[in-house]
C-alpha cells in the first residue's frame, strides 16, 4: 500500500519563487529523513500563485509518524516553517490518494534528484488530470479508463505515468487538513517539453475518437468536468 498526497498551495502574489527556493533547499531531504518520499514539486503553469507538490508514505500509520516527526518534533520545520507559511494564502487544498491497483503508482525515479544548489529547471511538463465522481472509483471505471481513455492519451503522447484514487481512510494527522467527502480518480503523464504539451492538447482537440466517442462516454461517469493541472518541475523535483 502507498499513500500519496497531492497538495496545491495558493500563495501571496510574487511569493512562489520564495517558497520554491526554501522548499528545494530545506524541505526535501529533511522530510525524506523521517520516512516520506518527495515525489516532485512544481509551478502551476496556468496560475502564477499556485505551488503544487506530491509526497508519499508507505501507509496511513507511517504517514502519521512521519508528519509528527517533521512538523512537531523536528528542527527544520521549527526553523523554517514560519517563513514558508508567510508565503501562503491557503495550504488546505490537499488530496489523499492511493494507487488504483498494484503497479499503478508512480514508478521508481529514473535518476538521482538534482543536487542542492541546482537552478536549471527542466523543460518537461507533468500533467495531472482529475476526474470527480459521485461514487467511489470501481473496477468498471478503471476498465473504462484502461480500455478507452488511456489508449487515446498514449497515441497523443501522454502515456499514463500513475493512476490514483481517493484514499478513504481518516486523516491520521489532523493538524494538516485534507479534502474529504470526494471521490477522485487522478492520472499523471509526463511530456518532454512545452512544445510536446501543446502538440498533445492540439491532438486532443482534433481527435474525433476522443471528442465524439470517448469523452462523451467518460462524462456520463463523472460528477463534473475534468480538471487538468499543467505543472513545471522545479530545479530539484525528482519527477521531471
Amino acid at each position: 500500500m502507498t499513500v500519496v498526497e497531492l497538495r496545491q498551495y495558493t500563495l501571496h502574489s510574487g511569493q512562489r519563487d520564495v517558497l520554491i527556493d526554501l522548499f528545494d533547499q530545506e524541505f526535501v531531504e529533511s522530510q525524506e529523513a523521517v520516512g516520506m518520499q518527495i515525489i516532485g514539486q512544481f509551478r502551476d503553469v496556468n496560475d502564477p500563485d499556485r505551488f503544487v507538490w506530491l509526497r508519499a508514505f508507505p501507509d496511513m500509520d507511517s504517514r502519521a509518524a512521519a508528519l509528527t516527526a517533521f512538523y512537531l518534533e523536528g528542527p527544520v520545520w521549527k526553523a523554517h516553517g514560519p517563513a514558508a507559511n508567510a508565503t501562503m494564502v491557503d495550504s488546505s487544498n490537499a488530496l489523499l490518494l492511493r494507487p488504483v491497483r498494484a503497479g499503478s503508482g508512480f514508478p521508481p525515479p529514473i535518476g538521482p534528484r538534482p543536487p542542492l544548489g541546482a537552478t536549471e529547471t527542466p523543460d518537461s511538463r507533468v500533467v495531472a488530470t482529475l476526474y470527480y465522481r459521485d461514487a467511489a472509483v470501481d473496477d468498471e471505471f478503471v476498465r473504462f479508463f484502461d480500455d478507452h481513455v488511456a489508449p487515446v492519451m498514449a497515441e497523443l503522447g501522454a502515456h499514463p505515468l500513475a493512476c490514483l484514487e481517493t484514499e478513504p481512510a481518516p486523516n491520521t494527522f489532523p493538524r494538516l487538513p485534507v479534502r474529504t467527502g470526494e471521490n477522485v480518480f487522478v492520472w499523471f503523464a509526463r511530456l518532454g517539453s512545452p512544445a510536446h504539451h501543446r502538440a498533445y492538447l492540439d491532438g486532443l482537440a482534433r481527435s474525433e475518437r476522443w471528442n465524439e466517442e470517448v469523452l462523451p462516454e467518460l462524462l456520463t461517469r463523472l460528477a463534473s468536468a475534468p480538471q487538468q493541472l499543467t505543472l513545471a518541475p522545479t530545479a530539484r523535483s525528482q519527477l521531471h
